[in-house]
């Protein structure tokens, strides 16, 4: 199959089409209202645990241990690391130690919890963003990055970047991209259940 090439045409339509939706247009700004003006910082627990929750349930993120993962949040400190928009958080963030010292990488929901903090920052890896990246790489070899490579949260923005330049799409910001390439996985890699 031959997916649509990505164009600034193409991205309006997903963007417009986001913007019809309205269960992801209101989860998204309930979700911007209580990262940014109910519970901005993260040195509560309870703050913390409830941005963990509700990400957790509106994403479908698999966080089996809300608690756990809030608590490592805390513990990292994040604030600081936030405003300085430093990228390697994310992959720090993910790394959280279960009980039986099993370390699980949430780093999915990581892109999240940053994202929603500073969404023009910090874009949204997920299986979806994945697959476009893949499939347009191999298509058109925009970049030679490795699938591991996406993982690298540093490495992953400046992948997506490289795929905003290289198609000739610097108008619209990171998050606008994330948006598309979500969409656009969606469509051309459904899910089957």
């Amino acid at each position: 199959m031959i997916y649509e090439k990505p164009s600034k045409l193409e991205v309006e339509n997903y963007l417009k089409l986001w913007d019809s939706l309205e269960n992801y247009v209101l989860q998204e700004s309930s979700l911007r209202k209580l990262f940014t003006e109910t519970y901005p910082d993260n040195k509560l627990i309870e703050n913390v645990l409830i941005k963990v929750c509700s990400l957790n349930d509106f994403y479908s993120t698999n966080i089996f241990s809300p608690f756990t993962v809030a608590k490592h949040i805390v513990n990292l400190n994040i604030d600081d690391d936030l405003s300085k928009e430093d990228l390697e958080l994310v992959n720090r963030i993910a790394k959280v130690e279960m009980a039986g010292n099993k370390i699980k990488n949430f780093y999915s929901f990581a892109t999240k919890y940053c994202s929603h903090h500073k969404p023009e920052v910090y874009p949204i890896y997920d299986s979806y963003v994945e697959k476009m990246l893949v499939y347009f790489k191999k298509q058109d070899n925009f970049d030679d990055f490795s699938t591991e490579d996406l993982k690298v949260y540093p490495k992953f923005r400046e992948i997506l970047g490289k795929f905003r330049d290289y198609y000739n799409l610097e108008e619209f910001d990171l998050k606008q991209i994330d948006k598309y390439l979500w969409q656009a996985g969606k469509k051309y890699f459904p899910r089957k259940y």
